[in-house]
This record gives C-alpha cells, structure tokens and sequence, in this order.
C-alpha cells in the first residue's frame, strides 16, 4: 500500500468550503492527505466589523503556526491551503513569515485566468470578499504587465441557501446571476463553495469556467507532487 504524501493543511472560515476543498484533492490528488482548520467565527467577525483589524491578522497567523507544527500521517505539514476569500491581506502576511507553501484560495485560479485573456468575470456569494478579489486580480495582473477589465457579480442569497441545506437553490441563484457576465475571456468562481455549480454554469456560459479548489490542487500538486516516471 502506497502511503499518503505530502500532509496538507486545508484552513476554512466557512463549513461550506471543506467539501468542495476535499472534493478536489479527492478527485485531483487522491495521494495527498489533507487534514481541516476551521473556524466560522472568521467571516462572521469579518462582515461584523467590515474590515480586517490586528486581532484578526493575528488569529490567522495563529491557525497557520499550528498548522505548520504538526506532525503525523504524511510526516510534518508541507503546505497550507487557505479557503476563505476575503482575507487576501491576512493570508499574505502568513506567506511572509511561513517557509512553506501558502496558498491563497484565488491565487492558483486568477493566475489561470490571467493565462487565458484579459476580460475576466468574477462570481461570488459572499459579498464582502468581492472588493479584496478585485484588488487582488488587478494587483496580479499589475505584476505580469497586463491590463485587465474584471466584472464582478454578487449571486445574492445564494450563500445563504447553502447554509439553509438547500444547495439547489444555490446553484439556480449561481446560474442566474452569471447570465449577466457576457463577453468575457473566462469565468472565476470566487468562493470554494460556488465550485458544485459550476458544470450549470458553464451550461450558460460559452467562456472557460474556473473553480477555486480545481485550480488551487492542480498548483499545489505540480508544486509538491513527486515526480512520476
């Protein structure tokens, strides 16, 4: 029997994104072993106070020390994958002072949207993300030299029937509102959760439509999978 490797941390404000992050190492990367952090008060404190403060930069860089630490199955963590998108600047931060892998939730599928063209549509559930994804694609974008146009679309109250259990209703909302992203080069969506409605939408729309979790384990795995021979 091959043993797992490498260990993987997966950290979640949301119990929404563990699925569809275990789904894609399930189906990408069965190899891997990825282990969960979570912690929901996250993005409740987020949209509670409506910024990212000190304490709650700190608290991230507590989940990922943690994280970091430990040993087990697959030996000591290898990389960390965060989920929760609206805290770019506090994921950054852990990047800094961290000598393994930190991944963005976004970071691996903006880095395919840029490859594919420069009119980029942009759905998420989760409101508060949009403005931090935003600057994040752009300040991307700013770093390989080329101009973008983004087009962000808010699928209102569809996070919220995903909480309520009705997924849906999550995916019909998800479908609705990217009927009005037209002309574009490719599709991002922007929240882990929104990756079990992506083959409905990509029912509707013509343009490449990207996942976050898809994305994200196909970098992880070219980064840290063992050559095959």
């Amino acid at each position: 029997m091959v043993e797992p490797t490498p260990r993987i941390a997966l950290i979640h404000a949301l119990e929404e994104s563990v699925y569809p992050a275990r789904n894609a190492f399930a189906h990408m990367w069965p190899e891997a072993f990825c282990f969960d952090l979570l912690d929901t008060s996250l993005a409740i404190d987020l949209a509670d106070l409506g910024h990212l403060d000190q304490p709650m930069m700190q608290r991230f860089q507590t989940l990922a020390d943690y994280a970091t630490a430990t040993t087990g199955k697959a030996g000591q963590t290898q990389a960390i994958l965060f989920t929760c998108s609206a805290f770019g600047p506090a994921i950054d931060a852990v990047k800094e002072k961290l000598p393994i892998p930190v991944l963005r939730p976004n970071e691996a599928a903006f880095e395919d949207a840029l490859a594919i063209g420069s009119n980029i549509g942009l759905l998420v559930t989760f409101g508060p993300s949009s403005a931090a994804l935003e600057e994040e694609l752009h300040a991307m974008a700013k770093q390989r030299g080329k101009d973008i146009r983004v087009t962000t679309i808010v699928a209102d109250s569809a996070l919220a029937a995903l909480k309520a259990g009705d997924g849906d209703r999550h995916d019909q909302l998800a479908v609705e509102a990217s009927r009005a992203l037209e002309h574009l080069d490719v599709l991002v969506l922007g929240q882990f959760s929104l990756a079990r409605a992506a083959d409905p939408i990509r029912g509707v729309i013509s343009a490449p439509v990207l996942t976050t979790p898809g994305s994200a384990v196909a970098a992880l795995k070219a980064r840290l999978a063992p050559p095959s021979f």
